[in-house]
Protein backbone atom coordinates (compact mmCIF):
# COMPACT_ATOMS: atom_id res chain seq x y z
CA UNK A 1 0.00 0.00 0.00
CA UNK A 2 1.71 3.15 -0.85
CA UNK A 3 1.78 6.02 1.66
CA UNK A 4 0.56 9.37 1.05
CA UNK A 5 3.42 12.00 0.73
CA UNK A 6 4.98 13.77 3.84
CA UNK A 7 4.85 17.34 4.06
CA UNK A 8 8.55 18.58 3.74
CA UNK A 9 7.86 21.87 4.78
CA UNK A 10 4.92 25.10 5.08
CA UNK A 11 4.43 28.18 2.78
CA UNK A 12 5.74 30.57 4.90
CA UNK A 13 5.36 33.62 2.64
CA UNK A 14 3.95 34.67 -0.91
CA UNK A 15 4.62 37.49 -3.08
CA UNK A 16 3.02 38.83 -6.49
CA UNK A 17 4.92 41.47 -8.42
CA UNK A 18 2.15 43.61 -10.58
CA UNK A 19 5.07 45.38 -12.66
CA UNK A 20 7.78 43.98 -13.28
CA UNK A 21 11.01 44.59 -11.69
CA UNK A 22 9.26 47.20 -9.19
CA UNK A 23 8.47 46.07 -5.68
CA UNK A 24 6.02 44.02 -4.97
CA UNK A 25 3.02 42.55 -2.17
CA UNK A 26 3.27 40.13 0.18
CA UNK A 27 0.02 38.53 0.58
CA UNK A 28 -1.47 35.89 2.40
CA UNK A 29 -2.98 34.10 -0.56
CA UNK A 30 -3.63 34.10 -3.61
CA UNK A 31 -5.70 32.03 -6.67
CA UNK A 32 -3.04 30.55 -8.94
CA UNK A 33 -3.48 30.01 -12.96
CA UNK A 34 -1.20 28.29 -15.42
CA UNK A 35 0.27 31.97 -15.62
CA UNK A 36 1.28 31.78 -12.04
CA UNK A 37 -0.11 33.86 -9.28
CA UNK A 38 -2.84 35.85 -10.44
CA UNK A 39 -1.71 39.42 -11.54
CA UNK A 40 2.28 38.61 -11.10
CA UNK A 41 3.95 40.43 -14.21
CA UNK A 42 1.08 41.45 -15.67
CA UNK A 43 2.66 44.97 -16.37
CA UNK A 44 5.97 46.45 -17.47
CA UNK A 45 7.09 49.76 -18.60
CA UNK A 46 8.82 49.52 -22.33
CA UNK A 47 11.42 51.82 -23.51
CA UNK A 48 10.32 53.70 -26.40
CA UNK A 49 14.00 53.60 -27.96
CA UNK A 50 14.38 50.14 -28.37
CA UNK A 51 11.04 48.49 -28.10
CA UNK A 52 12.65 46.41 -24.42
CA UNK A 53 11.14 45.04 -21.45
CA UNK A 54 12.65 48.09 -18.93
CA UNK A 55 14.45 45.59 -16.33
CA UNK A 56 16.50 45.87 -13.38
CA UNK A 57 19.08 43.30 -14.63
CA UNK A 58 20.25 46.13 -16.44
CA UNK A 59 21.15 48.68 -13.68
CA UNK A 60 23.05 50.88 -15.39
CA UNK A 61 19.97 51.88 -17.20
CA UNK A 62 16.45 50.84 -14.77
CA UNK A 63 17.84 50.17 -11.33
CA UNK A 64 15.78 53.03 -9.87
CA UNK A 65 13.15 50.71 -10.85
CA UNK A 66 13.41 49.21 -7.13
CA UNK A 67 12.52 53.01 -6.05
CA UNK A 68 8.98 52.21 -7.04
CA UNK A 69 6.21 49.97 -5.41
CA UNK A 70 3.36 48.35 -7.77
CA UNK A 71 0.31 47.17 -5.78
CA UNK A 72 -3.46 45.98 -6.66
CA UNK A 73 -6.09 47.29 -5.06
CA UNK A 74 -9.27 46.28 -6.29
CA UNK A 75 -9.74 42.64 -6.08
CA UNK A 76 -8.13 40.66 -8.70
CA UNK A 77 -10.57 38.32 -10.98
CA UNK A 78 -8.88 35.65 -13.97
CA UNK A 79 -10.86 37.17 -17.06
CA UNK A 80 -10.64 41.03 -15.17
CA UNK A 81 -7.15 42.43 -13.65
CA UNK A 82 -7.65 45.84 -12.61
CA UNK A 83 -5.29 48.80 -13.06
CA UNK A 84 -2.60 48.73 -10.56
CA UNK A 85 -1.57 51.45 -7.90
CA UNK A 86 2.42 52.65 -8.41
CA UNK A 87 4.33 54.41 -5.55
CA UNK A 88 6.49 56.69 -6.57
CA UNK A 89 9.84 57.56 -4.53
CA UNK A 90 8.27 60.53 -3.52
CA UNK A 91 5.15 58.65 -2.02
CA UNK A 92 3.27 59.94 -5.13
CA UNK A 93 0.41 57.42 -6.11
CA UNK A 94 -0.72 56.65 -9.70
CA UNK A 95 -3.05 54.64 -10.89
CA UNK A 96 -1.59 52.78 -14.48
CA UNK A 97 -4.94 54.11 -16.03
CA UNK A 98 -4.09 57.34 -15.76
CA UNK A 99 -4.65 59.10 -18.63
CA UNK A 100 -0.92 60.89 -18.44
CA UNK A 101 1.36 57.82 -16.41
CA UNK A 102 3.18 57.43 -19.48
CA UNK A 103 4.17 61.35 -19.70
CA UNK A 104 5.05 60.88 -15.94
CA UNK A 105 6.81 57.84 -15.68
CA UNK A 106 8.89 59.06 -19.04
CA UNK A 107 9.80 62.21 -17.06
CA UNK A 108 11.54 60.54 -13.84
CA UNK A 109 13.32 57.91 -15.91
CA UNK A 110 14.92 60.60 -18.11
CA UNK A 111 13.41 58.09 -20.92
CA UNK A 112 10.48 57.65 -23.02
CA UNK A 113 8.46 55.01 -21.67
CA UNK A 114 5.37 53.02 -22.22
CA UNK A 115 3.19 51.11 -19.51
CA UNK A 116 2.09 47.82 -21.12
CA UNK A 117 0.19 44.61 -20.03
CA UNK A 118 1.91 41.75 -20.99
CA UNK A 119 0.62 41.31 -25.06
CA UNK A 120 3.71 41.23 -27.00
CA UNK A 121 4.91 38.50 -29.30
CA UNK A 122 8.33 38.56 -28.83
CA UNK A 123 9.54 40.45 -25.16
CA UNK A 124 13.38 41.25 -24.43
CA UNK A 125 15.26 42.73 -21.84
CA UNK A 126 18.88 44.13 -21.59
CA UNK A 127 20.67 42.15 -19.01
CA UNK A 128 24.14 43.24 -17.31
CA UNK A 129 26.25 40.24 -16.21
CA UNK A 130 28.54 41.78 -13.21
CA UNK A 131 32.21 40.83 -13.36
CA UNK A 132 32.16 37.79 -10.64
CA UNK A 133 33.93 34.62 -11.00
CA UNK A 134 31.48 31.55 -12.05
CA UNK A 135 28.87 33.42 -14.29
CA UNK A 136 28.43 32.17 -18.10
CA UNK A 137 29.22 35.80 -19.26
CA UNK A 138 31.11 39.06 -17.38
CA UNK A 139 31.36 42.41 -17.51
CA UNK A 140 28.49 42.73 -20.86
CA UNK A 141 25.38 43.44 -21.33
CA UNK A 142 23.14 40.96 -23.33
CA UNK A 143 19.61 40.31 -24.62
CA UNK A 144 17.86 38.15 -23.27
CA UNK A 145 14.55 36.57 -24.82
CA UNK A 146 10.67 36.02 -22.47
CA UNK A 147 8.49 33.57 -23.13
CA UNK A 148 5.88 35.45 -25.46
CA UNK A 149 3.15 37.44 -24.25
CA UNK A 150 4.23 37.38 -20.61
CA UNK A 151 6.47 39.36 -18.65
CA UNK A 152 8.52 36.52 -16.69
CA UNK A 153 12.27 36.00 -17.46
CA UNK A 154 11.98 31.71 -17.52
CA UNK A 155 8.69 30.45 -15.69
CA UNK A 156 5.67 31.63 -14.17
CA UNK A 157 6.43 31.08 -11.02
CA UNK A 158 9.46 30.83 -8.49
CA UNK A 159 10.63 29.12 -5.19
CA UNK A 160 12.57 29.50 -2.70
CA UNK A 161 13.23 27.68 0.73
CA UNK A 162 14.31 29.24 3.76
CA UNK A 163 17.11 26.20 3.54
CA UNK A 164 18.98 27.85 0.67
CA UNK A 165 18.79 31.55 2.65
CA UNK A 166 20.12 30.01 6.21
CA UNK A 167 23.24 28.17 3.99
CA UNK A 168 24.28 31.39 2.36
CA UNK A 169 24.05 33.11 5.28
CA UNK A 170 25.99 30.40 6.93
CA UNK A 171 28.28 30.93 3.64
CA UNK A 172 29.28 35.01 3.65
CA UNK A 173 27.77 36.34 7.49
CA UNK A 174 28.07 39.62 6.25
CA UNK A 175 25.82 39.81 3.61
CA UNK A 176 21.96 40.49 4.33
CA UNK A 177 20.56 37.54 2.70
CA UNK A 178 16.71 38.05 2.81
CA UNK A 179 14.05 36.18 0.87
CA UNK A 180 13.46 39.48 -0.66
CA UNK A 181 16.52 40.53 -2.13
CA UNK A 182 15.51 37.09 -4.95
CA UNK A 183 12.21 38.03 -5.69
CA UNK A 184 10.60 34.19 -5.18
CA UNK A 185 6.62 33.98 -5.31
CA UNK A 186 6.85 31.08 -2.53
CA UNK A 187 8.84 31.00 0.37
CA UNK A 188 8.53 27.45 1.68
CA UNK A 189 10.46 26.85 5.22
CA UNK A 190 11.50 22.93 5.30
CA UNK A 191 10.19 21.06 8.01
CA UNK A 192 13.93 19.24 8.70
CA UNK A 193 15.09 22.76 9.62
CA UNK A 194 18.33 22.15 7.38
CA UNK A 195 20.84 25.03 6.37
CA UNK A 196 21.29 23.42 2.76
CA UNK A 197 20.18 23.86 -1.14
CA UNK A 198 17.72 21.74 -0.80
CA UNK A 199 15.97 22.66 -3.99
CA UNK A 200 18.36 21.14 -5.97
CA UNK A 201 16.84 17.76 -5.67
CA UNK A 202 13.51 18.94 -6.58
CA UNK A 203 13.79 19.57 -10.37
CA UNK A 204 11.59 17.17 -12.34
CA UNK A 205 9.62 16.50 -9.26
CA UNK A 206 6.17 18.07 -8.21
CA UNK A 207 5.24 19.80 -5.48
CA UNK A 208 1.73 19.69 -4.03
CA UNK A 209 0.62 22.57 -1.87
CA UNK A 210 -2.27 22.81 0.35
CA UNK A 211 -5.37 21.16 -1.08
CA UNK A 212 -5.15 22.28 -4.86
CA UNK A 213 -1.88 23.34 -6.10
CA UNK A 214 1.02 20.92 -7.85
CA UNK A 215 3.46 22.57 -9.48
CA UNK A 216 6.27 20.74 -11.76
CA UNK A 217 9.37 21.74 -11.08
CA UNK A 218 11.66 22.27 -14.16
CA UNK A 219 14.89 23.42 -13.52
CA UNK A 220 17.50 25.45 -10.75
CA UNK A 221 16.86 29.64 -10.66
CA UNK A 222 20.12 31.12 -12.31
CA UNK A 223 20.63 34.35 -10.28
CA UNK A 224 21.68 37.87 -11.53
CA UNK A 225 23.07 41.08 -10.68
CA UNK A 226 19.46 42.41 -9.20
CA UNK A 227 20.25 40.12 -6.15
CA UNK A 228 23.08 42.50 -5.48
CA UNK A 229 21.31 45.69 -6.16
CA UNK A 230 19.54 48.06 -3.08
CA UNK A 231 16.29 47.62 -2.32
CA UNK A 232 14.68 49.51 0.94
CA UNK A 233 17.01 48.86 3.61
CA UNK A 234 19.26 46.01 1.92
CA UNK A 235 22.60 47.66 0.70
CA UNK A 236 24.02 47.35 -2.95
CA UNK A 237 26.58 43.96 -2.27
CA UNK A 238 27.97 41.78 -5.11
CA UNK A 239 29.12 39.47 -2.76
CA UNK A 240 25.14 37.85 -2.87
CA UNK A 241 26.23 36.96 -6.11
CA UNK A 242 29.58 36.30 -5.20
CA UNK A 243 28.70 33.74 -2.50
CA UNK A 244 25.65 32.03 -4.94
CA UNK A 245 28.55 31.90 -7.75
CA UNK A 246 31.10 30.21 -5.91
CA UNK A 247 29.09 27.61 -3.72
CA UNK A 248 25.68 26.48 -6.04
CA UNK A 249 26.07 27.26 -9.61
CA UNK A 250 24.98 30.53 -9.54
CA UNK A 251 21.26 28.84 -8.48
CA UNK A 252 19.37 30.01 -5.39
CA UNK A 253 15.52 28.35 -5.51
CA UNK A 254 14.23 26.74 -8.51
CA UNK A 255 11.45 27.56 -10.78
CA UNK A 256 8.03 25.94 -11.51
CA UNK A 257 5.27 25.50 -14.27
CA UNK A 258 1.22 25.27 -12.73
CA UNK A 259 0.36 21.67 -13.40
CA UNK A 260 -3.10 22.32 -11.37
CA UNK A 261 -3.74 25.34 -9.74
CA UNK A 262 -6.44 26.59 -7.16
CA UNK A 263 -5.86 28.96 -4.05
CA UNK A 264 -2.76 28.90 -1.92
CA UNK A 265 -2.13 30.17 1.51
CA UNK A 266 0.61 31.02 3.80
CA UNK A 267 0.87 27.95 6.27
CA UNK A 268 -0.07 25.95 3.60
CA UNK A 269 1.71 22.14 3.79
CA UNK A 270 4.03 21.40 0.93
CA UNK A 271 4.28 17.86 -0.44
CA UNK A 272 7.40 16.39 -2.37
CA UNK A 273 6.27 13.97 -5.01
CA UNK A 274 8.33 11.82 -7.79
Amino acid sequence: MNQAPVAIGKVVSLWRYPLKSMMGEELNSSYVTERGLLGDRTYALIDQETGKVASAKNPRKWGTLFDFRAAFIDPLQVENIPPIQITFPDGTKMFSDHGDIDNTLSKVFGREVSLLKASLDKPSYDEYWPDIEGLAQRNIVTTEAMPPQTFFDVAVIHILTTSTINRLRELYSKGRFEARRFRPNIVIESASGEEDFIENLWVGKKLAIGEEILLSITGPCTRCVMTTLPQGDLPKDLGILHTVAKYNLVHAGVYASVHSGGTIHRGDPVRLEE
